[in-house]
């Protein structure tokens, strides 16, 4: 215990050597840390959002476009497509669920999604006031719309032409909420939704209303409505084969995998990510050489105080851990201040993702990776001290005292 107050002495001896050494390394850790948090919890919101969804139909255009869009609501859509395209799907033998979702219009930013409640269904959703729409102009409030708007059980509001603020204002037609959903940590929790026939209203796609209707007016009716995207699940695996041929081959319609565009989009993500972290690692290394440097100086101009040490009765290895134990200090001190670092900085990429309505990055989370970054601080720390940990080691006394 004295040889570890004495080193965080001589530590603190050195305060602008210290402190710069003690900057690199929480910056390289932050760095990391960051990386750490961001792409865990991107992974995670991405596996959790396309959870059950084996197929995306859409308009045709980019398929990463068309999943970005559909599943998770950060993309403009590619177009719309037909109902009547989307019902034929839908008895296909090999679909076990279809889930249309329409889109085009927006909330102060948050996006009005049309669809059926088998949307809320799939997610496990549940309501934490109100209840579900049970007609066209009722909307369920996701968790996140609630806090941000301040919209409670019973208001009226108009929303707006456009997935973004500025948009012509739907004035005829207001939404009532009618509820507001628990928080899931899913996509919902973003979103305005209703009735597919609420979208039709208020963009007037021939939408009926209450006015009753032959066979032959309804089945124009049905020809010219039309949805945004379909969300597919299969009833077999071995759909995942044939079905997305059949779409893109067969159809006006484009089918696109989550499973494979996601992979082509972590891939573009994990160079970002990966520049990043080699950036962390750049400025570790900085920072070891730094720690070397300044602790071998340390041995040399500490020389006298360490040969009186010696003297005194320590040996060699009390010594020695005199001087790691002060890499050790840095090692602990970095760690503490890259971690808090590293939180800050991704609760900051997450309000600027929540001012974007975007996905989800809170920096008030662990990850389990988080564990090694400890480690990591000390390895950089141990490797810098090991020359001149070995210098005071084999530093002899007697030939010191002699040149003295």
């Amino acid at each position: 215990m004295k040889t570890i107050a004495l080193a965080l002495r001589y530590l603190w001896s050195r305060p602008l050597a210290a402190g710069l050494n003690l900057l690199l390394l929480s910056l390289g850790l932050a760095s990391i840390t960051m990386v750490l948090l961001v792409r865990e919890q991107i992974d995670h919101a991405f596996e959790r959002d396309l959870a059950g969804i084996d197929l995306v139909v859409g308009a045709k255009g980019s398929p990463m476009q068309l999943i970005l869009a559909g599943v998770f609501q950060i993309d403009v859509p590619t177009g719309n497509i037909a109902l009547s395209e989307v019902r034929e799907l839908e008895k296909n033998p090999q679909v076990a669920q279809l889930i249309p979702l329409s889109m085009g219009d927006s909330f102060r930013g948050f996006r009005i999604v049309g669809t059926s409640v088998d949307y809320i269904t799939h997610y496990q959703a549940t309501l934490a006031v109100g209840e579900l729409w049970n007609q066209p102009m009722q909307v369920v409030l996701g968790s996140q719309v609630a806090q941000a708007t301040g919209l409670q059980l019973g208001q009226r509001f108009v929303g707006s032409h456009g997935l973004g603020s500025g948009g012509h204002l739907h004035g005829d037609n207001p939404y009532r909420v009618r509820g507001v959903l628990n928080p899931c940590g899913c996509v919902l929790d973003r979103l305005v939704l209703t009735a597919t026939e609420s979208v039709w209203q208020v963009h007037d796609q021939s939408y009926e209303g209450d006015t009753p209707l032959d066979a032959e007016d309804r089945a124009a009716i049905e020809a010219d409505r039309e949805v945004t995207v379909a969300l597919i699940r299969y009833k077999s695996p071995l759909a995942a084969v044939s079905f997305p041929r059949f779409v893109n081959s067969s159809t006006n319609l484009q089918a696109a995998a989550p499973a494979v565009e996601i992979t082509r989009l972590l891939r573009l993500v994990g160079v970002g990510t990966d520049v990043l972290r080699g950036f962390g690692v750049v400025l570790l290394l900085t920072a070891g050489l730094s720690v070397f440097i300044a602790l071998w100086n340390a041995v040399r101009e500490r020389q006298a105080d360490l040969a009186m040490l010696r003297m005194l009765g320590a040996p060699p290895r009390r010594v020695a851990a005199l001087v790691l134990s002060e890499a050790l200090w840095l090692a602990l001190l970095a760690s503490l201040l890259g971690l808090v670092g590293g939180h800050l900085l991704t609760g900051l990429v997450g309000t600027l993702l929540e001012g974007q309505q975007s996905l989800s990055v809170s920096g008030w989370t662990w990850v389990e990776a988080e564990w090694a970054v400890p480690g990591l601080a000390a390895a950089v720390a141990v490797l810098a001290a090991f020359l001149p940990t070995w210098a005071a080691y084999r530093l002899d006394v007697f030939s010191l005292l002699n040149k003295r």
